[in-house]
């Protein structure tokens, strides 16, 4: 038995590492590139860059709000455009076909993370870098890459003639998008009568693709990246080990935050992350604690998990909030993200079970794993909600 405990420390030390690392429960931001074009060649193309990906570690960077960035002296706003440039350089690859690589001469301003004008003082700012062209004849397709050796992914969102292309990928560092046609919206005579209509251009399984690229999303939402939903998710887990208590916890948590993630992305709800995000914080901690001071499986257990289950929700939904996704492929792009979150959330139970469950002795299962490990799980939950009302 002392070799078993010796193993169970070794993952407290872990735990513990993963808990102590400043702000790594954000989730790193996504790039998103939208190109919009009309007949006779008309192409804007648009991107939008969050501040903290300019850095080593987005995951654990702050958001640069509007109070702090008017602060800023002009020299320091010039070297973040000139960053992003860089950034952007090191990082996406746009193509036309058959000419290859382009380089956009982007022009650039700041702006809110909804796209709009930066007004409230605690609008998140976002770097935003416009190129209008004429597409030449000849051009047949539009692609993006997202180059390796980074860590952002980048959502390839497209718009002909006004309406939204319905397939919306997610790529990841060193993935490339499908080639949208361009055939027919060039420069010059179009060379087919149905040019400029999506279904003209759009490709076959489009929704389809998409809601597998969420899936994937929404997993990576949660593992590596959403450690503080990790983090409650063991939370529950820690209470009981018996499978109906980890069921109905975990089936109330989803019933719960799929309400809000649809409500908030589909623009029914809205509440700011400045408040959602210190609550999301302080539940891992409320729930933690409960495992220590009042471990009884009950209705008022299911009850808290379904309240703070609502404010995940919120969380989740911000991600598709800030990609502003056309309103063609919210269906698809909502369902296979929150089903990639359920994946996540199940592979977490599921190494909590491979991790403990070689321990039979249930007080000894209490007193050297259940106990501790909220108590680091409750630490780091008061820590976060600290930092994020700072």
């Amino acid at each position: 038995m002392p070799r078993r405990l010796n193993l169970s420390k070794s993952l407290f030390l872990v735990l513990f590492g993963l808990i102590s690392a400043p702000l790594l429960a954000h989730s790193i931001p996504e790039i998103p590139v939208r190109a919009e074009f009309k007949s006779g060649g008309e192409m804007e193309l648009s991107i939008e860059i969050d501040p903290r990906n300019w850095e080593p570690s987005p995951a654990e960077a702050p958001s640069l709000e509007f109070k702090a960035f008017m602060l800023q002296p002009q020299t320091k706003k010039d070297a973040q455009i000139a960053r992003t440039k860089q950034f952007i350089a090191d990082s996406i690859e746009f193509t036309f076909e058959p000419l290859r690589n382009i380089q956009p001469d982007f022009i650039w301003d700041f702006v809110a993370e909804t796209g709009k004008p930066l007004l409230a003082m605690t609008d998140a700012v976002v770097a935003r870098g416009k190129w209008k062209t004429t597409i030449p004849a000849g051009i047949t397709g539009w692609k993006i890459r997202s180059k390796p050796g980074h860590k952002v992914s980048v959502v390839f969102i497209n718009t002909i003639n006004g309406q939204a292309h319905p397939r919306v990928p997610v790529l990841f560092p060193g993935e490339s998008s499908f080639t949208l046609d361009l055939t027919g919206l060039t420069a010059g005579k179009p060379t087919q009568p149905s040019v400029g209509s999506v279904s003209a251009h759009a490709d076959k399984g489009g929704a389809w693709s998409t809601f597998f690229g969420r899936i994937r999303d929404g997993f990576e939402h949660i593992l590596p990246e959403g450690l503080d939903h990790i983090l409650f998710v063991l939370g529950l887990f820690l209470l009981c080990r018996a499978w109906k208590p980890i069921l109905v916890q975990v089936t109330t948590f989803t019933a719960a935050h799929t309400i809000t993630l649809a409500l908030a992305t589909l623009g029914y709800v809205s509440i700011a992350p400045r408040i959602v995000e210190p609550i999301i914080a302080a539940s891992i901690a409320v729930v933690a604690l409960e495992n220590i001071f009042r471990p009884t499986y009950g209705k008022f257990r299911i009850l808290t998990v379904f309240v703070f289950g609502l404010i995940h929700g919120l969380g989740f939904a911000q991600r598709l909030i800030d990609e502003r996704i056309p309103s063609g492929s919210v269906a698809s792009s909502l369902l296979g993200f929150n089903l990639g979150v359920e994946f996540g959330q199940l592979a977490v139970i599921g190494l909590a079970v491979a991790a403990t469950f070689w321990i039979k002795d249930e007080t000894k299962y209490r007193r050297f794993v259940v106990i501790p490990a909220s108590a680091l799980i409750a630490v780091a939950g008061l820590f976060w909600a600290y930092q994020r009302m700072s």
